[in-house]
């Protein structure tokens, strides 16, 4: 029997390896991938580049996918006619073509979490909305400039009784806007095209929380999108990124917000129109970004994102890092041992854990 060829895409920090040394060596043959290739249909991908990508997968019989890293589309998988299984991390992958993956018989499984409270992504949007507020990678890097070290160069921005508008109230917004709302005693505005008043206050009820505020206020108040991104200090998106809430965030929105309010996105770059974010910022609209996510992943070297200056001239301060919100060792490795479960499963024709196609 030939040796099936398995590929680990996109592992950047090389986690994969111990999980996937278990699989039998004489049925499997598993290449690991530390890097991404440009995506097969975006708009800047040459066909070159969509060469390389093809070349790159087109071996495998198994891929083993991470989170949204490398999109599948229909014009990718047409051209991978070795694919017998596609495994990805999490519970859905919006980057996957999984109409395209049936009609080629190509079932596909993703992953489940353990329980966590609050979850890696809720920790993360929290530490980057304290960062931004005080001013933190900014004063670290004065410090440690050549020549000499910079002292207090900014001032922090308090948050304890402002508002925090999250826009969605899904898992995430509740576990961020709840502990906004108790370590720091914010007002809660939130807004999604479909929440309803009755909806967000079974959400407080649900996260513990009173449904009214000590001074009769909703804990969670719905109000209308122009109010939550007037109102906020600090706005947070926690949306899935989808055809309605592509671009949701635009230059008319960014428009009403205060020029001491910040915004912080750890849920999906293409809900803000990022060339109206970047004139936003580079004018020093609002008083900052955190962002976590980005359009295009990795950032190109040549980033905007990267090479401009921020915090100085009249320019907004911004924190960026690169997708690390549900990035945690005993995750990702977890995610993979349950890759390999499924590659041992599909090889012995059992029904395969957490299939949606």
């Amino acid at each position: 029997m030939s040796v099936l060829k398995v590929a680990v895409l996109d592992d950047y920090q090389g986690v994969s390896k111990t999980s996937f040394d278990a699989l039998d060596r004489a049925s499997f043959e598993v290449t690991i991938f530390r890097d991404t290739l440009r995506p097969y249909s975006h708009p800047d991908t040459n066909d070159a580049e969509r060469d390389a990508l093809v070349e790159r997968l087109l071996p495998f019989e198994i891929i083993c996918t991470m989170r949204e890293r490398t999109p599948f589309p229909p014009p990718l998988l047409a051209r991978l006619p070795n694919l017998k299984l596609l495994l990805t991390t999490g519970r859905r992958n919006a980057s996957l073509s999984l109409p395209t993956l049936a009609s080629l018989s190509v079932p596909v499984a993703g992953t489940t979490d353990a329980p966590a409270s609050p979850d890696s992504t809720t920790q993360h949007c929290v530490a980057l909305i304290l960062a931004l507020a005080r001013d933190i990678p900014s004063s670290h890097a004065n410090l440690q400039r050549p020549g000499g070290a910079i002292w207090q160069t900014s001032v922090a921005t308090p948050l304890s009784e402002r508002t925090f508008s999250t826009i969605g109230l899904g898992r995430l917004g509740v576990a961020v806007a709840k502990i906004m709302r108790t370590a720091f005693n914010m007002r809660i505005l939130a807004w999604s095209q479909n929440l309803t008043q009755e909806d967000a206050d079974a959400k407080a009820v649900a996260a513990g929380l009173p449904v009214e505020r000590p001074d009769g206020g909703k804990t969670f108040q719905v109000v209308s999108k122009e109010e939550a991104f007037a109102a906020a200090d600090v706005l947070s998106l926690h949306l899935v990124l989808s055809d309605r809430s592509r671009g949701i965030v635009a230059a008319a929105d960014l428009a009403h917000m205060k020029n001491t309010a910040f915004l912080v996105n750890t849920s999906r770059g293409p809900l803000v129109d990022e060339a109206d974010l970047l004139a936003a910022l580079k004018a020093g609209r609002i008083a900052g970004a955190a962002l976590d996510v980005f359009d295009l992943e990795p950032l190109a070297a040549d980033s905007e994102w990267r090479t401009t200056e921020w915090g100085v001239d009249g320019r907004s301060r911004v924190v960026l890092t690169p997708h690390m919100g549900y990035v945690e060792g005993e995750k990702l490795r977890g995610w993979y041992e349950q890759q390999v479960e499924n590659i041992r499963r599909w090889k012995a024709g059992e029904e395969l854990l957490n299939r949606f196609a």
